[in-house]
């Protein structure tokens, strides 16, 4: 990992889009005087004579012309460069404003309070409801609901904002080759990279690294050094510990990979179902595989070791944790949250591991000042029915996320999906008022029985609120009216004049 200076539902389905390339043929013309033209060529000739013209006068403005009349280039750029002798400019007038500024200022409870009131007795939410708004940094302005609840997914504002705070938003994970013990042994080293890939990627963000190109790299090395035959080793043991929390149901073998160091596109192959029991394994044969068809032949099957010191044959890096965080928040990933945890444990040195990563966000929030009363952390992912969490906790979380004192942990918020847009929210609010669209940003939270919302909103009068809306025993028949709901009473603070 290098430091800088100082989805997650259960996911029902994935739904993947192909892009099918088409061929495009020219033809061309008759023969003509004994030779064959390109139509498109012939006619596109006389425009590109004329651009060679309008070249020529550019530079011959520029060069010549341009030094004559003084507006020649400077490196002072062109607000360096003097007018003409004798020319006078006016001065710019100050442009008139397009919009007033939004006023801001105090929410008020008795609006907010109306603005919820027709949605806080829908039962559809069952009998346990948290509801908590503030304006971010200060104390609740409308509270409903006692007791710490099941926080699902919401967890993840959690473990990012420790993250960023630990690490870095600069931070890189390093996916590293290693020469092994003996001569001809190479040793692939996970480094806790929670996007490293299979294969390049053409259009994803952010850019991830992967291990194809991290063979092609190797084989360029040992090919300088005169090696053309190896035998392959990975190293897996940066993480620790079971890789499922211990409070996850058995079920869960389904829903969320086992958490690893080393994995290639999160512990899942192409054409076959669920999660891969080895990941490491599995990023290891992928690895080879980039060798051979880069030239390299490798001597009998990958075997897992625990590497030593030494320097890199070749390695290649993660995006910065900032991007990740984005990712995470916006796509609701457990998998990448969880790994995220784990290095938040090895950066505070409690282990890199379930125990280790959760008792390291309680440290690192602690530290910042956030309210941990009656916090229950066993992951990062919020996977976990044993988790909880008063609203306190994660209005204080956003609050730090969003104070403009805090830039280090900006992403916690600019990756927070946005209402009927984007992420994890891309599909919802569909139903409520219309001017929540747009205007809410917030972390899902799903679980069976378990729904809610935690973000940020500004209303009509341009004031910023901080929000938790939490129903953790909703029955199954009422899953969607309650989702319905929860996304109403978002869209209401969006689109009232709470000030």
């Amino acid at each position: 990992m290098t430091r800088a200076p100082g989805r997650g539902h259960p996911p029902a389905q994935w739904l993947q889009s192909r892009t099918r390339k088409g061929d495009f043929v020219g033809r061309s013309d008759a023969r003509h005087d004994g030779r064959r033209f390109s139509r498109p060529l012939y006619r596109w000739l006389p425009v590109a004579l004329v651009l060679a013209v309008l070249a020529g006068a550019f530079v011959s403005f520029e060069y010549d012309l341009g030094d004559k009349l003084g507006l020649s280039r400077d490196e002072a750029g062109p607000a360096g460069v003097e007018p003409p002798e004798g020319l006078e400019l006016p001065e710019l007038p100050t442009p008139a404003p397009v919009a007033g500024e939004l006023p801001g200022g105090s929410v008020r409870t008795t609006k907010v309070r109306a603005a919820l009131a027709p949605y806080l007795k829908d039962k559809d939410l069952g009998p346990h409801v948290v509801v908590a708004v503030a304006q971010p940094g200060q104390d609740p302005v409308f509270e409903q609901g006692r007791g710490p609840a099941t926080p699902a997914s919401t967890m993840k504002l959690l473990t990012t904002v420790a993250a960023l705070e630990s690490l870095g938003p600069g931070a890189t994970f390093t996916t590293r080759v290693v020469d092994g013990a003996k001569p001809r042994d190479i040793v692939l080293v996970g480094g806790g990279d929670p996007y490293l890939a299979r294969k390049p990627g053409r259009s994803s963000y952010p850019r991830v690294a992967d291990v194809t190109t991290l063979a092609g790299k190797t084989a360029a090395a040992l090919k300088a050094a005169g090696r053309t035959t190896v035998r392959v080793q990975y190293d897996d043991h940066l993480f620790t510990g079971p890789k499922a929390s211990p409070t996850w149901p058995p079920t869960y073998a389904d829903v969320a990979a086992p958490i690893s160091a080393l994995w290639v596109d999160q512990g899942t192959t192409p054409g076959q179902y669920g999660f891969d029991q080895d990941p490491a394994a599995v990023a290891a044969d992928a690895f080879v595989a980039g060798l051979e068809k880069a030239g390299i032949t490798v001597a009998g099957t990958p075997k897992r070791v625990k590497s030593g010191e030494s320097a890199d044959v070749a390695s290649v890096q993660s995006p910065p944790l900032w991007q990740i965080v984005e990712k995470v928040l916006a796509t609701s990933d457990n998998e990448g949250a969880d790994v995220l945890s784990h290095q938040v444990g090895l950066a505070e040195g409690t282990g890199g591991s379930f125990v280790g990563g959760a008792r390291a966000v309680r440290q690192v929030l602690t530290g910042i000042g956030v309210d941990l009363d009656g916090a229950v952390i066993h992951d990062g992912s919020g996977l976990s029915r044993s988790d909880r969490l008063q609203p306190a906790t994660l209005l204080d979380v956003l609050a730090h996320a969003a104070d403009a004192e805090r830039p280090e942990l900006r992403a916690a918020i600019t990756g927070l999906p946005v209402a009927g847009f984007t992420g994890s929210l891309a599909f919802r609010f569909d139903k409520g008022a219309p001017a929540g669209r747009g205007r809410v940003r917030a972390k899902t939270g799903t679980l069976t029985g378990v729904h809610g919302l935690a973000g940020v909103t500004t209303d009509r009068q341009g004031n910023l609120m901080s929000f938790v809306l939490i129903a953790d025993k909703v029955r199954l028949e009422d899953t969607l009216d309650a989702r319905a709901t929860l996304d109403q009473m978002a869209a209401a603070l969006g689109a009232c004049r709470c000030g």
